[in-house]
């Protein structure tokens, strides 16, 4: 089981940015697709992005797409979230997982990771977008 740790949430303004990080331990960050999901209360738990292992396939919600950045460094077993331009609806708490082997489901307007294939999960950190 791995151990994950997002951190860099907060409180941002309207148009602002946070960026999140996500760490992985023990095992090599190379060997699991890493995901953020963000679940506001009452509501489901949504994917907003995944990266792959290689980092070739970054794939983002319609909701995010052109505001949020996925990358990863490898070496260092961290996964980052860059969000821009943020609005209150990212409201969230944001959560990072990992997969060993994660699908794909493409429709027209997004291809995200499919939840179900991540295992494991971190405790969360908490995005407040509020003026």
């Amino acid at each position: 089981q791995l151990q994950l740790v997002e951190s860099g949430g907060g409180l941002a303004q309207p148009g602002g940015s946070l960026r999140l990080s996500c760490a992985v331990s023990p095992v090599n960050l190379n060997s699991y697709t890493i995901g953020w999901f963000r679940q506001a209360p009452g509501k489901e738990r949504e994917g907003v992005s995944c990266i792959d292992r290689a980092s070739i396939v970054r794939n983002y919600a319609a909701s995010v797409k052109g505001r949020f950045t996925v990358s990863r460094d490898n070496t260092k077993n961290i996964v980052y979230l860059q969000m821009d331009n943020l609005k209150p609806e990212d409201t969230a708490v944001y959560y990072c997982a990992a997969g060993s082997n994660v699908r794909q489901r493409v429709t027209n307007v997004q291809t995200m990771c499919i939840m179900d294939d991540f295992h494991d999960w971190g405790q969360g950190t908490q995005v407040t977008v509020s003026s």
